[in-house]
């Protein structure tokens, strides 16, 4: 399957992520995807606010804040150009937006913070910040922060206000190597850290055992989970993503026990003035998770080992992967499914490089649908739909490592276009050997409007996922044991039943399927008429079938 016609897509996805609105999608219709503006993407004043996505059910949608859209012609993503944009999301069927963070900080990437409560000047102003939250939920979409507090970067003036200053307000709030305060506890074991401009940068260790620490953030969170202090959550963001959380920060005994003393406590007082409020743990280890759901009181974790198998486009590996994270993944709990993340090498440049370029678009075809119809929650990285590409750059440590896996949104064809956040520009290698490059067919200009783009494949899958149940929530196992190459995936709710069938193979095969399973009467949830769920597929096609 190479694609779906745009029209199903729309179809389906409409903009009703609630399943209990799908029967009104029809009357609301989709706004051309560029140009775009504030006022394009703004519900009418008497519209009704669309319901929020339930917990279990989201699409999340993982935005670079910087390289996403600009919208004063500085080259930079801002948050005027992510609020005019937000009609693309839904088209596209996310329910949930995940930004980076929104902190200024010395680093382009706004970890390790100068000022916890303040926006990036380059994003907007906290009027901007508060119009895009309400432009957001007025679309139906959650909106979730990264929060990295465990860190301050140079600047922040709990460091420069207590160098060599131990009696300083701030200075208990930070760890420090001496008495003097002379030379503060550095993130990891290297007490700068070189940006991508050419500066080194100190990054000091927080002292989350602290009391007053512990005070301050529980105040800070609770602001930008509920800034009116009423509990209704009004301009609140509707969960947080807790950066590189761990229970003894950097495995070095000074900030111990966070799980049980920091960062329960706070999640507790998050979920007792919100109720609902999530929250999702990027483990440390990029491991399985299992004690940051239990003992760190997450509600999600990131699949890191599904992930890691599924880049793969390896049968055996996804099957184990996915056991086992079901297996310890508590109930009430949840995974995040994702093929990308901003610190991730891109997964069309991965397909590239472990195989030809010639089958890679069938093949991102075929992770994308495990990815989005399997159980777990899915996660796109911006521009994932689109095929963008990017390899992490080698034998640095400076955070220019990264930029290729961050690259500008391509909303247009022409990479200099106007709203194209290409902050990165200038003579450097990250610009020079960039993997974006005007009119190359990675924008959403040049896909929409083809009904076989990856852009509309994706369309289509999250479609299908609103429009049935058991794609959502329902219970998952895997079939045809005996196939080696093709993942025969069933996910069913109540007497509803998708069967998701991917061949992962070079050659065409016939899915093994049991005699019951093969004698039900599927419809192909795509192309419409019934189908014989085990006649042969072609190498790395795609089928998705559907039991009433």
């Amino acid at each position: 399957m190479t694609g779906t016609p745009i029209a199903l897509a729309r179809k389906l996805a409409g903009w009703t992520l609630a399943a209990g609105l799908l029967a009104t999608a029809a009357a609301c219709s989709p706004e051309p995807s560029e140009p775009a503006t504030e006022a394009s993407t703004a519900p009418a004043d008497d519209a009704p606010t669309p319901e929020l996505a339930k917990a279990g059910e989201e699409v999340f949608y993982h935005v670079f804040m910087r390289s996403f859209r600009d919208s004063n012609g500085d080259r930079i993503g801002d948050l005027p150009g992510l609020t005019a944009k937000l009609g693309y999301l839904r088209e596209l069927g996310i329910t949930s937006i995940l930004l980076t963070p929104l902190q200024p900080s010395p680093f382009y990437h706004n970890y390790f913070a100068t000022d916890f409560k303040a926006i990036e000047p380059a994003y907007g102003t906290m009027e901007d910040y508060t119009a895009f939250v309400r432009a957001a939920h007025g679309h139906g979409l959650k909106v979730y922060l990264d929060q990295e507090i465990q860190y301050v970067g140079e600047g922040h003036p709990w460091l420069e206000q207590s160098r060599g200053k131990p009696d300083a307000p701030f200075a208990d709030y930070l760890l420090w190597r001496d008495a003097g305060h002379t030379e503060p506890e550095p993130f990891l074991d290297q007490a700068r850290w070189e940006g991508y401009d050419g500066r080194h940068i100190a990054i000091a260790m927080v002292d989350m055992n602290q009391p007053a620490v512990k005070r301050y953030f529980e105040d800070l969170l609770l602001f930008f989970a509920d800034p009116h202090g009423d509990g209704s959550g009004r301009d609140g963001v509707d969960g947080f993503r807790i950066d590189h959380m761990m229970d003894d920060l950097d495995h070095k005994g000074l900030a111990t026990n966070l799980f049980a003393d920091f960062w329960t406590p706070i999640f507790d007082t998050l979920r007792k003035r919100r109720p609902g409020f999530r929250i999702l743990a990027e483990q440390s280890d990029w491991g399985f998770g299992e004690d940051w759901l239990v003992e760190g009181d997450a509600d999600l974790v990131f699949a890191f080992p599904l992930r890691g198998a599924l880049i793969e486009l390896d049968k055996a590996a996804i099957v184990d992967a996915a056991r086992k994270t079901a297996a310890i993944t508590p109930d009430g709990k949840g995974q995040i499914v994702f093929l990308e993340n901003h610190d991730t090498d891109r997964f069309m440049s991965v397909l590239e490089r472990d195989g030809s370029t010639d089958d890679a678009p069938a093949r991102a075809r075929a992770g994308a649908a495990l990815a989005l119809l399997m159980q777990g929650e899915p996660l796109l990285y911006y521009g994932q739909e689109l095929g963008m590409r990017g390899i992490t750059r080698t034998g640095t440590l400076s955070d220019s490592a990264h930029i290729p896996l961050r690259e500008a949104m391509r909303w247009s064809a022409e990479l200099g276009a106007p709203g194209s956040a290409t902050w990165y520009q200038g003579d450097q290698p990250w610009w020079t050997d960039r993997y974006n490059r005007s009119s190359d067919g990675v924008s959403v200009e040049e896909q929409d409007a083809d009904a076989g783009s990856l852009l509309n494949w994706y369309r289509s899958l999250l479609a299908l996922r609103q429009s049935r149940p058991e794609l959502r929530n329902g219970d998952q196992q895997f079939a045809c044991p005996d196939s080696p190459d093709i993942v025969c995936l069933l996910r069913t709710s109540g007497t509803r039943r998708t069967l998701l069938l991917a061949n992962l193979g070079t050659t065409p095969a016939a899915p093994g399927l049991d005699a019951a399973l093969a004698a039900e009467s599927w419809t192909d949830l795509l192309d419409g008429g019934t189908v014989d769920p085990s006649q042969p597929l072609p190498a790395m096609a795609v089928r998705i079938l559907g039991s009433p």
